[in-house]
């Protein structure tokens, strides 16, 4: 039986890089994946990258995109083997459900990677609704800067000033975020 799996942690944890892994190992094995980013996401231009240098071509998701359609479409003319979507926070809950339909009706296994909280320690809708009904969890790990596990993401300004309040969605990289243990992200925010 396939099924959806949620990949989640901080910024910086080696999400896309795991990604990118996991499709060459079914691709070296000779089985067909399909690879999806978000389209919010500006810096992707079509592209899962990894900080440390790998990349592959996706297709691009927004909020009105069927997945379940696409997928069963492509699957029809050429069967996949495996499903795997970076920047999972992004999704819509009924995209997540899409998800779960691919898994559960057409029997590809659907491996999502994202954040599970934005800059306020708050859930995305899209980790929201994996966290809620994907048949497995796992948390990949981040260090913070005192070597405990970073697990919140910590928005900064030009100067390095900690952002408290602003849109849940904006895209950047180290320049915009720091990956920080629950504590640090606690005192950066409240002092």
């Amino acid at each position: 039986m396939a099924k959806l799996y949620f990949y989640y942690a901080s910024m910086n944890a080696g999400k896309s890089a795991s990604l990118l892994q996991a499709d060459f190992n079914y691709r070296e094995r000779g089985m067909a994946t399909m690879l999806w980013t978000a389209a919010v996401d500006t810096r992707s231009a079509g592209m899962i990258r990894s900080r440390i240098g790998l990349e592959a071509e996706a297709r691009k998701y927004e909020p009105q995109t069927d997945l379940l359609a696409q997928v069963r479409e492509r699957h029809r003319h050429a069967p996949l083997d495996c499903v795997l979507l970076d920047e999972a926070q992004f999704l819509t809950e009924a995209q997540v459900w899409q998800l779960a339909g691919i898994a559960d009706d057409l029997g590809i296994p659907v491996l999502c990677y994202g954040l599970r909280t934005d800059f306020r320690g708050r859930l995305f809708a899209g980790s929201a609704a994996l966290l809620g009904i994907a048949d497995a969890l796992v948390e990949l790990k981040a260090v913070c800067h005192c070597g405990r596990k970073a697990t919140m993401n910590l928005r900064v300004d030009g100067e390095g000033t900690p952002v408290r309040e602003g849109i849940q969605t904006e895209i950047g990289g180290n320049d915009r975020y720091l990956a920080l243990c629950r504590r640090h992200f606690r005192t950066a925010l409240h002092g």
